[in-house]
């Protein structure tokens, strides 16, 4: 058998810096080994560190290149991504400012597009699912709040902004407030009766505690707020509260707070 050490052509390094042994040398080594070679001396006789042999004997043949795992910068943040890529409806430019600003994570457009592409999915499949649906004038009203951080002086400062939406027309009514308390959503309704010059037969919301106390997702029985109850008799409006876990039916609203914020 020829003891010649393979010298040249029989292995290349990989960018990433591993070696690569070419097909007919781990054809060679597997042979040699079934013929009871030791692996230092397939080794010397390969021109190669024994460890190499060995991964290739362990493997039964050539292995892939495998990427060694590195950390990633949106690492941990998969539940927050989600969340504000449905919040606003596939916007991934306002995803990734509020990205920056809150979590002081700055990428590029393309890696946020990378990590969310999932989610564009699911956002796509929760709209083919859902049924338009158009409303008469004077009939709904949609509110909703959505926040962000805004600078203010010098001074970073967490923002609450309502927005109100004509179920009909799509007007939007916008007032910013510095928490989303009861009084806050009542201001913001009040503020939009007058903005719009009258009040809607019904208003739809989602189940914000402040007004909605229970909403059973199987009886879809609600039990709203009692100032809210008096609230909506003093403007003459039937309030309504979105099915559980599916504020797309105030879709109208959902985009609109997207659009804002």
């Amino acid at each position: 058998m020829n003891e010649e050490r393979i010298t040249e052509g029989s292995s290349w390094i990989d960018p990433r810096g591993q070696v690569m042994k070419m097909p007919d040398d781990v054809a060679e080594m597997l042979r040699l080994r079934a013929c009871g070679w030791g692996l230092k001396r397939i080794a010397r006789h390969l021109g190669c560190s024994h460890h190499t042999v060995k991964g290739y004997v362990a493997a039964g043949g050539p292995k892939p290149f495998k990427s060694p795992d590195r950390p990633k910068r949106l690492d941990g943040l998969e539940g927050w991504l989600r969340e504000r890529f449905i919040r606003h409806r596939g916007n991934a430019d306002v995803v990734r400012q509020d990205l920056l600003a809150e979590e002081g994570v700055a990428v590029s457009r393309r890696t946020l597009q990378r990590a969310v592409r999932p989610y564009r999915q699911a956002l796509k499949a929760e709209a083919l699912a859902t049924t338009r649906f158009e409303t008469p004038p004077g009939r709904q009203l949609q509110i909703d709040f959505g926040e962000r951080l805004v600078e203010i002086g010098g001074v970073k400062v967490k923002a609450f902004v309502f927005v109100a939406t004509l179920g009909h027309s799509r007007r939007l009514h916008v007032r910013a407030f510095r928490a989303e308390k009861q009084e806050h959503w009542f201001a913001g309704l009040e503020s939009a009766f007058t903005t719009f010059g009258g009040v809607p037969e019904e208003v739809l919301m989602d189940n914000p505690r402040a007004l909605v106390v229970r909403h059973d997702a199987v009886s879809r029985s609600v039990q709203f707020n009692d100032k809210l109850i008096a609230f909506a008799k003093h403007w003459g409006f039937r309030p309504r509260a979105c099915a559980p876990y599916r504020a797309r039916t105030k879709g109208k609203t959902e985009n609109g707070v997207g659009y804002v914020m």
